[in-house]
C-alpha cells in the first residue's frame, strides 16, 4: 500500500491505491534501475507479522485494471502497537502491501501468484521530506524489479491526505 494502507469510503480508497496505480504503471513507462531502491529491502518474514487486513479488488472496480487483485496487509511488530492505538508510527516502523492475483472458485476468493509487494519504511530524519516515510515497490516482490524512482510523485503524493494518521491510510479493525 499503504504505504500504504485501506479505507472504508470509496472516495478515499481510490486515494489508497494511487500508490500502486502510480508504481505499477510507471513499470511499464519507465526504466527503472536496482539503484533506485535505495536502502529498502523485502523483509523475508513479513508474512509472519501483524495482518492488519486483506482486501480484494474485482471486475466491479474501477480500479480493477491497475490495482485488481487481492490486497494482504501488514505491519512489523515496530509499528502494530501504534496501529492499535491511533498513534504516531515509531521510527522502523514498516507496513506492507503484497497484491496477488486470486480467482473465484465456488463462491471463494483464492490468492494466486505475486503481481507486487510494496512497502513504506519509518525513519523521521532519513525520510523527512516524505513524511517520516520511506517507499519503495517490487514487480512480482522480485527486490531486482523496483517501482519506485520518485517516492513524492508516485507515493508520498497520494498519503498527504492522511497526514493525521501519520500519513497511513491502514486502520485497526478489532
Amino acid at each position: 500500500m499503504g504505504m500504504i494502507g485501506y479505507a472504508k469510503a470509496g472516495g478515499e480508497m481510490a486515494r489508497v491505491f494511487r500508490l500502486l496505480t502510480a508504481t505499477v504503471g510507471m513499470l511499464a513507462i519507465l526504466p527503472i534501475s536496482a539503484e533506485s531502491a535505495d536502502d529498502l529491502k523485502l523483509p523475508a518474514s513479513f508474512r509472519n507479522w501483524y495482518h492488519v487486513n486483506t482486501m480484494v479488488i474485482d471486475k466491479g472496480s474501477p480500479l480493477v485494471e491497475a490495482m485488481g487483485g487481492m490486497h494482504n496487509v501488514y505491519i512489523n511488530s515496530t509499528g502494530e502497537t501504534a496501529l492499535k492505538n491511533g498513534e504516531p508510527y515509531p521510527d522502523k516502523t514498516e507496513l506492507l502491501i503484497d497484491l496477488h492475483e486470486f480467482t473465484v472458485s465456488d463462491g471463494s476468493y483464492v490468492e494466486g501468484s505475486r503481481k507486487a509487494t510494496a512497502i513504506m519504511l519509518k525513519d523521521k530524519k532519513k525520510y523527512a521530506s516524505t513524511g517520516g516515510w520511506g517507499f519503495q515497490a517490487w514487480a512480482g516482490g522480485d527486490q531486482t524489479k523496483p517501482l519506485v524512482s520518485d517516492p513524492t510523485k508516485q507515493c508520498f503524493e497520494c498519503h498527504q491526505p492522511k497526514k493525521d494518521q501519520d500519513y497511513v491510510y491502514s486502520t485497526y479493525i478489532p
